[in-house]
């Protein structure tokens, strides 16, 4: 579902728009987050064009056309991507592939590659690019990481990617859940990696401890954007709280990764200082970065399409400035090709 997929003011389908689809969409952002920008209300009033995200002298448009040919992804279907759907739906998870809106779900759902998101699938945070609902979370359900356990023992992969929405209304975050739910993996499934995308448990370190002591096989934190972009995009995060935290699973012996979305606003330079700022804080060792797609009308407007051989080039750079991996493309996410990401870094470290 897209930016143009939504009910017009006397609730008419657009063509394309199943009803599923929109009843989601309109589940997790019910009214417009402080007005709908789309909506044609008429001749400005004054002028704001000096103070949009990338303060280029060109005004941020919040529509920009079709998506290019190299943005096309994998329909969902097969037997692959049904057997995988069957048991994330017995096992009651959630996943981040379907909340999130992921445009790779079809293709890594059907190879048998799921991102699993645990404590919940209501976020304590509202960030200016995420299709995660925001509210207030339902209590913690401490027979999570056991069902999550068995659900991954019948998957049978190699390498499985956890996350969860951030759980700010918790005195540690979630870091004993997350804790949990890593040894409860390791326990039922000794053969396969597990990598973790977690949130910056609001700088406490004492909660991120708890997790790197449950030692996955990598430990990711999304930096997201460049520095600048930080109050618009993640509102509710600092940039310098997320280096401190890459930091401190580096310090703990930890492979560590992070990811970034480009067309947001960011300047090229600007990416290229982020990733000069994640080696310095803590040496990661994975990087990914993707284009960012507007989830609805109300998340931030694509301020530009990045080419193919924009993101090539970004991913020379990560690799000259000593990250050991970088995925780079239009379609990546955090977790896309996460295992042959972990198969290339056991090749070089």
């Amino acid at each position: 579902m897209n930016a143009n997929d939504h009910p017009d003011q006397q609730g008419h389908l657009p063509s394309g728009a199943s009803p599923e689809a929109v009843a989601r969409t309109l589940a997790r952002h019910p009214r417009p987050l402080g007005g709908d920008t789309a909506r044609n209300v008429g001749p400005a009033l004054v002028s704001l064009t000096g103070m949009v995200l990338n303060n280029n002298s060109a005004p941020q448009q919040s529509i920009i056309g079709r998506k290019p040919d190299w943005l096309r992804a994998r329909v969902p279907g097969g037997a692959g991507y049904e057997r995988l759907k069957g048991i994330i739906s017995e096992h009651r998870l959630h996943t981040v592939c379907q909340e999130a809106s992921c445009p790779n779900m079809g293709e890594c759902w059907s190879r048998g590659t799921a991102t699993i998101m645990i404590l919940g699938d209501t976020c304590t945070r509202s960030c200016g690019f995420c299709n995660v609902k925001t509210g207030r979370p339902d209590a913690v359900d401490v027979d999570e990481p056991r069902r999550v356990a068995e659900s991954l023992a019948l998957m049978k992969l190699k390498h499985v990617v956890i996350t969860s929405v951030n759980r700010d209304e918790l005195p540690d975050g979630g870091a004993a859940i997350w804790a949990e739910t890593i040894r409860a993996v390791h326990r039922a499934c000794p053969g396969m990696s597990v990598e973790c995308l977690v949130g910056d448990f609001l700088g406490d370190e004492r909660a991120i401890q708890m997790v790197c002591d449950a030692r996955p096989e990598i430990l990711s934190h999304n930096m997201e954007t460049v520095n600048r972009m930080h109050p618009a995009v993640r509102p509710q995060a600092k940039y310098q709280r997320s280096l401190a935290v890459l930091a401190q699973f580096k310090a703990s012996g930890l492979v560590t990764k992070t990811g970034v979305m480009v067309g947001i606003g960011e300047r090229d330079e600007e990416v290229l200082t982020l990733m000069d700022d994640i080696r310095a804080a803590s040496n990661a060792d994975i990087l990914t970065i993707g284009q960012y797609l507007q989830p609805t009308r109300n998340h931030l407007p694509i301020d530009r399409w990045v080419h193919p051989d924009q993101f090539a080039m970004f991913k020379r750079e990560a690799l000259v400035r000593g990250f050991s991996v970088c995925e780079s493309g239009p379609l990546v996410r955090s977790s896309y090709h996460a295992e042959e990401q972990a198969d290339q870094l056991s090749r070089v470290v």
